[in-house]
């Protein structure tokens, strides 16, 4: 299983960023936690300079926009 974070304040690209994440883990058949990280603190000490950001398995793989959806499936399977 897959431990993913979505960093960002709950806005409508982190609640999209969030659905992104579910798709593409379901298209891959990769089962995955989610964690939405709203705490502007927390966000910060992860490193998320700009929201949305995912972390996946504890590192930090996209901050700043809309993940594009090839690459987030590429980091759900490494």
């Amino acid at each position: 299983m897959k431990d993913v974070k979505v960093y960002g304040p709950g806005c409508k690209r982190c609640e999209t960023t969030e659905a992104m994440v579910r798709d593409a883990a379901q298209k891959l058949g990769i089962e995955v936690q989610i964690e939405k990280v709203t705490d502007m603190a927390s966000i910060a000490k992860a490193g998320v300079l700009s929201t949305p950001g995912i972390s996946i398995d504890g590192k930090l793989v996209h901050a700043g926009g809309l993940p594009d959806a090839t690459k987030l499936e590429t980091w759900l399977q490494n």
